[in-house]
């Protein structure tokens, strides 16, 4: 029996023809549709080289356990999630490596209404079947139809604004190259044929596996100079930049600076109450301060969940949550049936600019300034426990409110921090906010690499 290593704890990504080939593809579309007893599954591609040809043995294993499948084309992650709840059909598949390197596919697996597959809810099953390749023997095999959702996906997530709030705004919008250029121009032409006052500035617009300006991942830093000096020359209202399969977005301000996505948690979480009071919002453990202090004072619920993307879609259906929120930029939306989108979030931001007359930096100045944060710092270490057990060890005399939800927060009087192990990466994670005190922070986190160097 063939171990295949590309099954990891949410989805599948392997480094290309060593982990994940056309075969192993083929047969992880046999063993998802046997595993579902599935009649009719949809599946879409991002942009890389070897999504097409992964896609098509996808089909053929799909299709070679009896089940019919729905090829979307080149779609970002959110077209399988939409077409997966807007559609009667049993799940969804987008092979995509989103932000991974070149080298590198995958894919995101979903049943029907976009309910995620993990390692606990059917993934390792899938495995099991597909390094067994114990397959059934069908009768009649599948048939494969190619359908274009975009318009109905493109007036989805248009239906979560007014688009007559909209004001005359100019976006400088970084598809990086990957799968978000199409939708982007699709938007456009709508905005356009509805006389919206949208300006669209394109940069790295077009999709191309080559990926000739680096591999579309907005959240590290070196990737941020381009929206950034963009904003600044076409003086644009608001600066977007999207990853590989935008899933995730991450927003720039009238200056060009970076936000962090923690205080578009905050942001949003406040635009959903405004509309209706009372409802809930899920955050995760990483930073929570302003979050919690936003949602309380627009009469929300405020409510904890682990990190990623399998814990927070749960714990939103068990809780019939109207939006959740990540600081790594995942925002989850009850009505996108509880999942993740990258063209969502700024579509809400540039309504709430026009409703308020507010520029994004003055909407977030004063959350960065109550609750400033030292953004997630990642460290390379040999024994995570150990030096998460050092760093409790350390404030242990101060008494710190503990809480264990995902690694190990200490909650003091006037700052707070989580350090956890990466659920993908073997990465450890920190992050430390603080009250209205920045040098608190800055403090913090040179205490804390002292303490992971010394257990080095």
């Amino acid at each position: 029996m063939t171990t295949l290593t590309c099954f990891k704890a949410y989805d599948i990504r392997g480094r290309l023809y060593e982990e994940l080939n056309t075969e192993i593809a083929y047969r992880i579309g046999r063993a998802y549709a046997q595993f579902l007893n599935a009649r009719k599954i949809a599946i879409g591609g991002d942009i890389r080289s070897t999504s097409e040809e992964l896609k098509e043995a996808l089909a053929n294993g799909i299709m070679d356990a009896g089940c019919d499948v729905i090829d979307l084309g080149m779609t970002g992650t959110e077209h399988v999630y939409f077409a997966s709840f807007h559609m009667d059909v049993d799940g969804g598949i987008e092979v995509t490596a989103s932000h991974n390197p070149i080298d590198f596919n995958g894919m995101k697996l979903v049943k029907r209404n976009a309910q995620p597959v993990s390692g606990d809810s059917g993934l390792k099953d899938i495995q099991k079947i597909a390094e067994s390749s114990s397959f059934k023997n069908i009768k009649n095999r599948g048939t494969l139809t190619k359908l274009d959702l975009m318009d109905d996906y493109i007036n989805h997530i248009l239906s979560y604004i007014r688009l007559e709030n909209i004001k005359p705004i100019k976006l400088v919008v970084n598809a990086g190259n990957g799968s978000a250029g199409p939708t982007l121009d699709a938007l456009e032409e709508m905005f356009h044929r509805k006389k919206i006052p949208v300006e669209f500035v394109k940069i790295h617009h077009t999709p191309d596996p080559t990926f000739p300006n680096g591999i579309p991942n907005p959240l590290l830093p070196e990737n941020r100079s381009a929206t950034s000096d963009a904003v600044r020359t076409y003086k644009a209202d608001i600066g977007v930049a999207w990853d590989g399969d935008f899933d995730r977005c991450f927003l720039f301000d009238e200056n060009g600076d970076f936000i962090e996505g923690y205080y578009i948690v905050g942001l949003l979480a406040e635009a959903f109450l405004k509309k209706k009071s009372g409802e809930k919002i899920i955050h995760d453990p990483r930073l929570t301060w302003n979050t919690i202090d936003i949602v309380e004072k627009n009469n929300g619920i405020c409510i904890q969940s682990k990190t990623g993307h399998a814990f927070i879609k749960e714990r939103m259906r068990l809780e019939n949550a109207v939006y959740g929120g990540e600081m790594s930029a995942h925002h989850y939306f009850r009505d996108f049936s509880y999942c993740d989108s990258g063209m969502i979030p700024w579509l809400l931001i540039i309504e709430l600019i026009s409703v308020t007359n507010t520029p994004l930096s003055s909407m977030v100045r004063e959350r960065m300034q109550a609750f400033p944060c030292s953004g997630e710092i990642n460290f390379k270490v040999h024994n995570t426990d150990s030096v998460i057990n050092a760093v409790k060890s350390h404030y242990k005399y101060l008494n710190p409110v503990e809480d264990y939800t995902d690694g190990l927060s200490l909650e003091f009087d006037s700052w707070r921090l989580n350090i956890r192990s990466s659920n993908t990466e073997p990465l450890l994670r920190l992050n430390v906010e603080s009250k209205n005190n920045d040098q608190l922070v800055k403090d913090a986190v040179h205490t804390i690499k002292r303490i992971i160097k010394n257990c080095m």
